[in-house]
């Protein structure tokens, strides 16, 4: 069956778009939405915990946002480049984008807060990003820390403030590396994470440090012909067998956020219903139709018209179904994206 990524379109107000959090956590809005039913329910993200049950899984990626934008100089002829960092390809070496690129062709060296950090720019990649090499006398993360700055997306058409350091990073966020946030992870609070733990309910952690990938548009109409950038991963054997066990006693799999469906799918292997311990770079497009081998349920944000996003959500629930709750959660003023509200899939 052939899909078209038109028929992933939708008007969205521009004023529902959130630039800022909400001013508490797990007080943004919860739309649930029953696959088998199609029924939908308004609640706020506290009250998540009643949908989720003893024995069940929650699966969670800690990966850690790093201040990935910087504004440097071409040391050559003075121009002002913006680098944003993509991910890590070999020690010191990172693909970047580099905005403006003409300014920043290969074998120019920018230097950034008066040469504190200092990159060569090596080559550019077939998709228009650049490979540089990063020179530094101390750990890069740490550098970054003093003079990064957090890579909001695109569409937050904003500077980031000095809260964005703390509220565009999940509670758990502990393993550095990620250029965006796993923005579903954002509602949680210790308080609420407690009160899940109490329940019974297993809190299992994975790592995927998220991509820019998730803001890029695509081009082409057929699904098929897009290809995601890859991204790090990893499973290790405890969170792997915890999974697996929530899986052979019936219960559920509820995954936080897209990535972490994306981990768990590539994790899965050819035995239903089973992962296996695994780290490496996924490339892995879900969109319909698509059999979920290990995820039941996801807690997601609303995400872009068109997007990749939109398709994997689509693809646990119908495309139908999820267009119906979009159009629900628009007239009910739902604020979307990053910033936004959440949406509980069951």
């Amino acid at each position: 069956m052939s899909i078209s990524l038109k028929d992933f379109d939708y008007p969205l107000p521009k004023d529902l778009i959130a630039y800022y959090p909400a001013e508490r956590r797990d007080h943004s809005r919860l739309l649930v939405l029953q696959r088998e039913t199609g029924v939908l329910e308004h609640k706020h993200f506290y009250q998540i915990v009643d949908y989720l049950e003893e024995g069940d899984g929650l699966v969670i990626n800690r990966t850690r946002v790093f201040p990935a934008r910087l504004y440097g100089i071409n040391e050559e002829n003075q121009a002002k480049v913006e680098i944003l960092f993509l991910k890590n390809s070999k020690d010191s070496t990172w693909e970047v984008l580099a905005k403006p690129g003409k300014k920043a062709p290969p074998g120019s060296v920018i230097s950034f807060n008066q040469g504190k950090l200092r990159c060569q720019i090596l080559e550019r990649t077939e998709s228009g990003s650049r490979l540089a090499r990063f020179m530094f006398d101390v750990d890069l993360f740490e550098v970054l820390e003093q003079i990064g700055k957090i890579p909001l997306p695109p569409y937050i058409r904003r500077e980031p403030e000095p809260q964005d350091k703390g509220r565009y990073q999940t509670i758990y966020a502990k393993e550095k590396g990620a250029v965006a946030a796993p923005t579903a992870g954002l509602h949680f609070t210790e308080d609420l994470l407690k009160g899940i733990e109490e329940k019974g309910i297993q809190i299992i952690p994975i790592t995927l440090h998220v991509g820019w990938d998730s803001f890029r548009p695509v081009r082409v109409d057929n699904p098929e012909d897009h290809k995601l950038e890859s991204e790090y991963f990893r499973i290790d054997q405890s969170s792997a067998d915890r999974i697996n066990q929530v899986k052979e006693n019936g219960k559920r799999i509820v995954a936080v956020g897209t990535t972490t469906v994306r981990a768990l799918e590539t994790a899965a292997d050819s035995e239903p219903h089973r992962i296996q311990p695994k780290s490496g770079w996924t490339k892995k497009f879900i969109y319909p139709p698509y059999r979920f081998r290990v995820v039941d349920s996801l807690i997601t944000n609303f995400h872009l018209p068109r997007s990749t996003l939109l398709l994997l959500v689509s693809a646990l629930a119908t495309k139908e179904l999820i267009l119906k709750a979009y159009q629900e959660a628009i007239k009910e003023s739902y604020r979307f994206y990053s910033y936004g509200d959440a949406m509980l899939i069951i």
